[in-house]
């Protein structure tokens, strides 16, 4: 029996036209993550997990983004350029984009040796995706550099996690934009309706400003359910369940704001409704807590970043990397 550590079909658009001739619908992303399997056959050996360096229960950079300009006036900011060139950096460094619902959902399939990172963006800015009259994403947005990131670096997966409010990228009235990505593979996440903190809404203002959102996602892309939440202001309810289980909504993860890498999913620190990102940065203030930092801190020696062994049955990693978490110990290879 193979364990759910693997990307699945169901980020796959389903080209079918409904029976009353509306847009087509799209898969639904996966379902929150479930048990493991009572047991797994091993197929890759300790010597070969170490000769690659495997460690899956190393870091994970989870990148949070919101606009590209040309003149950056704060830290949420960043230029096309550099932009462009923290992508190349991270192709570069062997890493392959996840979604959010993959790295909650513990289905990270990748090479021997490749590091999983996941791109967020937050707000639905339309410096992120926008699409031409022809239907195409308009060039210099970050969408269309990803492309041409991946196209240049065939093993570079052109995936992201794009979390929207009300109105995404500048108007999507029929929802084109948001069906665009979610055919494409992108995973479409839940930001709240209008932005709310949802540390000081009352806690029916907060469930109600996720499951607005949440339907508004469903009506625009017929058949997707959107599975993961990004917290505006990387605020917790106050009663924190909230933010994964309410009326309405039910989601396999949460992202904070933070200022650090990711847990690996099969860690024991692992909390999905708490995983922490870092701010794309490069220099100036608070540049420690950036993305440019982080990135020289994972690939030292004593990095922790997480390394697969290329083996989707098996989680592999050094014995002196800690405790794997329950519902990954059944495939657990410790060397």
């Amino acid at each position: 029996m193979r364990c759910p550590f693997r990307f699945g079909a169901g980020f796959t658009a389903v080209l079918a036209l409904t029976a009353c001739g509306g847009p087509a619908p799209v898969a639904p992303a996966p379902a929150p993550p479930q048990p493991a399997p009572t047991a797994a056959p091993v197929r890759i050996t300790p010597a070969a997990a170490r000769q690659v360096g495997a460690d899956e229960l190393g870091r994970v950079p989870v990148v949070m983004y919101h606009r590209l300009v040309a003149q950056p006036k704060s830290v949420y900011e960043r230029t096309p350029a550099d932009f462009t060139a923290e992508l190349e950096r991270l192709a570069d460094e062997n890493y392959v984009p996840v979604t959010t619902a993959e790295l909650v959902s513990r289905r990270l399939d990748l090479p021997a040796g490749a590091h999983p990172v996941v791109l967020t963006f937050d707000d639905g800015d339309p410096s992120v995706f926008r699409l031409t009259p022809q239907g195409q994403p308009e060039a210099g947005t970050a969408i269309r550099i990803l492309l041409d990131v991946a196209a240049a670096h065939p093993k570079f997966r052109p995936v992201a996690s794009l979390y929207v409010n009300e109105h995404p990228f500048g108007g999507d009235p029929d929802g084109r934009a948001l069906r665009w990505l979610a055919e494409h593979h992108f995973e479409i996440g839940n930001h709240t309706r209008h932005h709310t903190n949802l540390r000081t809404a009352t806690e029916s203002a907060a469930t109600a400003a996720i499951a607005e959102e949440d339907a508004l996602i469903r009506q625009a892309i017929p058949g997707y359910q959107p599975t993961t939440l990004a917290l505006p202001y990387g605020s917790r309810p106050r009663r924190p369940a909230l933010a994964v289980q309410g009326p309405g909504y039910s989601y396999g993860g949460a992202l904070l704001v933070g200022a650090g890498p990711a847990p690996s999913p099969c860690s024991s620190k692992f909390e999905p409704a708490a995983i922490p990102r870092i701010r794309s940065q490069s220099a100036g203030a608070e540049a420690e807590y950036g993305s440019a930092h982080w990135l020289d801190e994972l690939a030292s020696p004593t990095g922790h970043r997480y390394t697969s062994d290329g083996d989707p049955s098996t989680v592999s990693y050094p014995r002196s990397e800690g405790a794997v978490a329950p519902e990954c110990a059944s495939v657990a290879l410790a060397y």
